[in-house]
């Protein structure tokens, strides 16, 4: 098994890290990774904005569902969907009169813009997620960087036409430490040749089976399976709930409106 393939197998989300700064040559090397991913067109649809300064993680780690593990990290890097720059570059070169003369309307970007960028800028996340973790330098993923839509806009400055869709955390492996690996589902339930296969009921209890055993009859939510427990821990959670709000205010700006 060659090294890159080995990275990638033994990668796992790290929660806890050496106390060490990252060094700007390894900053410098998983940003230029990053950069370097592939996009839609050769567009870059997105921003990563590098956070080191403490009081901006002490906030970030409150805001992201009070994840105190967060401030902890060296670096933090926010990903953001972002179709600002090439609308400003549109807009500088006289697009939007140009596109009147054609007797037709200057529209901002949509919701597949949106979903596009945000590819952009997940493809590139994982690309710095590797280039980090072959350098000894762990991360964890933080999808909650989508909720309160508001407040991170104020706090990182944000545009219109920007959206922060996932946030790494970046550190050192602590000396002698290893992330330990969760399962995965098999396969066969995930990749399918030539078209979709959709699974039956019995499929989907095989499926399933492993995470079925880590249901405990005793739960707050009063479930009777992993199932009805799963969805209510985050299907029905608050964080769900304020995600999908703020994921909703942020699409009323990509509604390709005439501009």
């Amino acid at each position: 098994m060659n090294e890159t393939i080995s990275t990638i197998l033994k990668r796992g989300s790290l929660r806890k890290y050496d106390k060490r700064d990252i060094s700007k040559e390894d900053l410098d090397l998983i940003l230029k990774s990053a950069m370097r991913a592939p996009t839609a067109g050769n567009m870059m649809c997105y921003s990563i904005i590098v956070i080191k300064n403490a009081e901006t993680k002490e906030k970030i780690s409150i805001s992201c569902d009070n994840q105190p593990f967060i401030k902890t990290a060296p670096v933090l890097l926010v990903f953001l969907a972002d179709f600002s720059k090439w609308y400003k570059y549109y807009e500088t070169n006289n697009t939007r009169d140009f596109m009147i003369n054609k007797g037709e309307n200057f529209e901002g970007p949509t919701e597949s813009n949106l979903l596009l960028a945000t590819q952009d800028a997940i493809i590139a996340a994982e690309n710095a997620v590797i280039a980090a973790e072959s350098l000894g330098i762990g991360s964890c993923y933080i999808g909650d960087i989508m909720e309160k839509f508001e407040y991170h806009k104020e706090l990182l400055n944000l545009p219109k036409y920007v959206y922060p869709v996932t946030m790494l955390t970046l550190g050192y492996y602590p000396n002698g430490y290893s992330v330990p690996l969760k399962d995965r589902f098999k396969e066969e339930f995930i990749v399918f040749e030539e078209k979709y296969n959709e699974l039956s009921k019995d499929n989907i209890n095989k499926m399933f089976e492993e995470r079925d055993k880590l249901f405990v009859s005793e739960n707050k939510y009063k479930a009777n399976n992993y199932a009805q427990y799963h969805y209510n821990m985050k299907v029905k959670s608050d964080f769900s709930k304020e995600m999908t709000r703020s994921v909703k205010l942020a699409l009323d700006e990509w509604n390709g409106d005439v501009i």
